[in-house]
């Protein structure tokens, strides 16, 4: 990873930009952890919608990981990070 090799200063906007944009991953991610563990307990309750559920629980982790992708790809180009 490279660093910056210079002293990165962000402006207020820069600031609020970033902190939107962790509140909404922050947000989806929670989404998709609530679908996880919605679908967990209604397999538990009825266990005749596990095949459906399986599908809604095997969706989540990429869209989790989109998120994490998504906002780290804007905190290293406003950061100044390269990947080397």
């Amino acid at each position: 990873m490279g660093l910056p090799t210079s002293p990165v200063t962000l402006s207020v906007q820069d600031v609020e930009q970033l902190n939107k944009k962790l509140s909404t991953m922050r947000h989806d991610i929670n989404n998709h952890l609530s679908l996880i563990v919605a679908a967990t307990e209604l397999i538990k309750l009825k266990p005749e919608m596990a095949a459906r559920m399986c599908t809604t629980l095997g969706e989540q982790p990429p869209k989790i990981s989109s998120e994490l992708v998504k906002f780290s790809a804007e905190f290293e180009r406003v950061l100044n990070i390269t990947k080397s």
